[in-house]
């Protein structure tokens, strides 16, 4: 599970380092991290479908670091927090869409190449994006409601961040290993 949580650095550096103040430093250091990540993972023979995050992070990170330059005051700004998860759910939404799920390149990093074909390991991965997908758009939602209505809830608002990567990757962490029990149970009962 941390292997795959690595994907998610630029977005978290993002979250860490930008504030309200000086998103432009934030900007700078998501789309660095992003780079060099998609750079390392290229240089060690991943496929492009084992960075869709990384990948993603550079498209989002590239013309917000521009924006952020040119505009520094855009009322955008102290929208930063809800834009990454809307741009996350997008992504997320946007691979289930077109049949990819971001996370099943990552689990093919992770997991041996018989399982690969697997309608099981395909269904798994569409389940566990799709429960990260909830979980960015949920949190898209709810900083936007917090950043209009107290844009200074610090506590609430870094719970939010943290709880929208927190939650799913428990359950990432978890829910194959239930999904083995339950094919295991179903081939059993059926045979």
């Amino acid at each position: 599970m941390l292997r795959g949580l690595i994907h998610f650095i630029p977005w978290i550096a993002y979250g860490f380092v930008a504030t309200s103040d000086e998103w432009r430093l934030g900007a700078v250091v998501g789309l660095v991290a992003a780079v060099a990540l998609v750079a390392f993972d290229r240089r060690g023979g991943k496929g492009w479908d084992q960075m869709v995050i990384g990948l993603s992070a550079v498209a989002f990170f590239a013309p917000l670091t521009v924006y952020s330059f040119v505009q520094p005051g855009s009322p955008l700004t102290m929208y930063g927090p809800a834009l990454v998860n809307v741009w996350l759910a997008l992504t997320a939404w946007g691979s289930l869409i077109i049949r990819r799920p971001f996370t099943l390149g990552i689990a093919r990093g992770m997991a041996p190449p018989e399982v690969w074909a697997s309608p099981v390991f395909y269904r798994v991965n569409v389940v566990i994006t799709a429960v990260w997908a909830v979980s960015f758009t949920i949190a898209a939602a709810v900083l936007a409601d917090v950043l209009v209505v107290n844009p200074h809830a610090t506590a609430l608002l870094i719970t939010v961040k943290a709880a929208s990567f927190a939650v799913p990757a428990l359950f990432t962490a978890r829910y194959p290993g239930i999904a083995r029990r339950r094919a295991r149970a179903a081939a059993r009962a059926g045979g």
